[in-house]
């Protein structure tokens, strides 16, 4: 059975600057680090893997692998994001100290069950700050929440669009 996420894992283009965002900024302690001389495939490379811990005790990693081609782009929300929880009071100071320190910074923005801000990393991607509302335990129950129910239809419709 799945306990948890241990890590998720994204290029980066410069594992200093990465650093520097993650660790510096956002406070998550650079926990370790692991060269990569060699693929498990017998190809040699020259990468390094980063690991910025998380209060629960996962893991945000980064692979700066210069030798393998990888387009770096400015993600679009949909596209991809990463969304880390914070407490509520924290969404403004960060917001500011984004600002301060010419980070792209968005928000706050009100979800209804959560209330979130956003940041562009030294990669590209969206990295967005969340706080749970007094309702989300409600809001995100499946069993009050009619989830599947608005799955199906949304996937009923896709199947057989509206003449």
């Amino acid at each position: 059975m799945i306990k948890k996420l241990y890590h998720n894992a994204y290029r980066c283009r410069d594992s200093e600057q990465t650093r520097q965002f993650y660790e510096d900024f956002l406070g998550l302690r650079l926990a370790g680090t692991l060269e990569i001389k060699e693929t498990k495939s017998g190809r040699n490379t020259d990468t390094l893997h980063t690991f910025y811990q998380l209060d629960d005790g996962s893991y945000l990693a980064f692979f700066e692998a210069p030798d393998m081609a990888f387009e770096f782009k400015r993600q679009h929300d949909y596209d991809l994001h990463i969304a880390l929880e914070v407490d509520a009071p924290e969404l403004e100071p960060m917001m500011a100290k984004g600002r301060a320190q010419g980070i792209e910074t968005r928000g706050i923005s009100d979800h209804g069950f959560i209330h979130s801000i956003y940041f562009r990393d030294p990669n590209g991607y969206v990295i967005e700050l969340t706080a749970k509302m007094p309702d989300h335990a409600l809001a995100m129950d499946p069993a009050t929440n009619g989830a599947r129910a608005k799955l199906d239809r949304w996937s009923a419709n896709r199947a057989h669009p509206a003449a």
